[in-house]
């Protein structure tokens, strides 16, 4: 199976849980092995690839500003590309700008999808059980990307995609292993950086730097020595 076969999946469940009106966000970035898999909750339409009119990549955060500021402060995103998205309205963004978004993803060597691809209207909470329907295609998803360790953004993603309730604010910068299809992996659950967790964004960064100092950075260094 291909992240592409995935896709005619997620549009099943786009039928079914999402605005009719919309298409499903998929994910992006490096597909082969990446560092980082960063999961999200749900897209919705203020990305503009969910118009059925966009002919580009159908991946996370195209056309919005906010998420940017927590991967430039990582540095996960070149400050010229960033520049470029905090200067364009979302309306602005073309094809090609997009695919030059998630080229600096790629080469920053992280992948980034959600639980749910259901995209709506607005901000909407989500049930647990529609989260539920995404859950064995995000653990193929994994499988097929096989990263190196795996980052859920707030409770509810975390709580479902570990199956135990998390609360992100006692198991900050604690691993968790999960097993999918005979791989084991290695999970972190970090607060949600935007939205009405805005206010949580240093708290993420703080965390996630954290992570890739132990996880990615330190690693890297012992293969040098």
């Amino acid at each position: 199976m291909t992240l592409k076969d995935l896709n005619i999946e997620y549009d099943k469940l786009q039928k079914k849980y999402g605005a009719k009106e919309l298409d499903s966000i998929y994910n992006g970035g490096c597909t082969n092995k990446p560092d980082i898999c960063f999961v999200f909750m749900n897209p919705t339409g203020r990305n503009i690839a969910s118009s059925k009119d966009w002919k580009g990549l159908k991946s996370p955060w195209i056309g919005t500003k906010n998420i940017w500021d927590l991967f430039v402060a990582l540095d996960l995103l070149d400050k010229n590309t960033y520049d470029k998205i905090k200067k364009l309205k979302a309306n602005e963004w073309t094809i090609e700008f997009a695919k030059e978004v998630y080229d600096n993803v790629k080469k920053h060597k992280y992948f980034i999808t959600n639980l749910g691809k259901c995209t709506q209207i607005d901000a909407r909470v989500i049930p647990n059980s529609v989260y539920k329907e995404y859950l064995h295609l995000l653990y193929k998803e994994i499988n097929i990307i096989k990263p190196k360790v795996i980052i859920l953004f707030g409770n509810q993603v975390s709580s479902i995609v570990l199956d135990k309730k998390i609360s992100v604010s006692l198991v900050r910068k604690q691993s968790f292993i999960k097993e999918i299809e005979g791989t084991k992996y290695k999970f972190y659950s970090v607060y949600y950086p935007v939205g009405n967790g805005r206010f949580n964004i240093d708290k993420a960064i703080e965390d996630i730097k954290w992570i890739i100092n132990k996880e990615i950075s330190s690693n890297k260094i012992k293969v040098l020595n």
